[in-house]
């Protein structure tokens, strides 16, 4: 779930194409109004519309509109569409274990709150026989907070890292991955009314 914080910056700096459009009429452009009854009446829609192609893939079949080799190939492609949407489900239902990132994240502020007294020796003798014997052990203050900003930065990083679904400024830009498949695939088609691509706001894109 977003931060309060990460909820105010996007709110201030960039939008979430899903969030502002919903999903029947979205479908709509696709789908009869049957099937999209139906569709919407299921938990899980994506499942369902793999299993709805599959369908109509074995009717061209049947019909002979394709040969074995092409509803072949085409089944292999739903299969492939299958274990990866099984994937994408597994990483934003089941993300990094929260006890492993609790501990951690316990152990990696322990290790911000003893470098400066790690350091402190060191930079003590660094001075040691110059005009900075004495006032050398000072350096430690901001190398320490150097060595703790970077460490606990990369920790922030892999928090927001470890779930890209959720709609932070650093996930994987999905929207605009599919937008793109959608346009060539439609240009493939040959369709005139082809959908605008997603375009950064701020520099952030989804």
């Amino acid at each position: 779930m977003a931060s309060a914080r990460n909820v105010q910056y996007r709110e201030a700096r960039y939008d979430i194409p899903e969030r502002s459009a919903k999903l029947e009429d979205e479908l709509a452009a696709y789908l009869s109004p049957d099937e999209l009854t139906y569709l919407l009446s299921k938990k899980n829609r994506a499942t369902q519309l793999i299993a709805r192609q599959s369908a109509a893939l074995a009717a061209l079949k049947n019909d002979g509109i394709i040969n074995d080799f092409q509803w072949t190939q085409l089944q292999q492609g739903l299969m492939k569409f299958t274990d990866q949407q099984g994937k994408a489900e597994r990483i934003k239902n089941f993300p990094y274990p929260r006890n492993f990132a609790s501990i951690a994240t316990y152990l990696l502020f322990i290790f911000v709150v003893l470098v400066p007294f790690a350091l402190l020796r060191e930079f003590d003798k660094l001075g040691d026989g110059t005009f900075m014997q004495g006032y050398s052990i000072w350096f430690n203050v901001p190398f320490s907070a150097a060595i703790g900003w970077a460490f606990l930065t990369l920790d922030t990083v892999g928090e927001s890292s470890m779930n890209p679904f959720e709609g932070s400024a650093n996930d994987v830009p999905i929207t605009q991955i599919s937008r793109t498949i959608e346009i060539d695939m439609r240009d493939m088609l040959d369709e005139a009314n082809l959908p605008a691509a997603i375009v950064p706001k701020n520099s952030i894109v989804l």
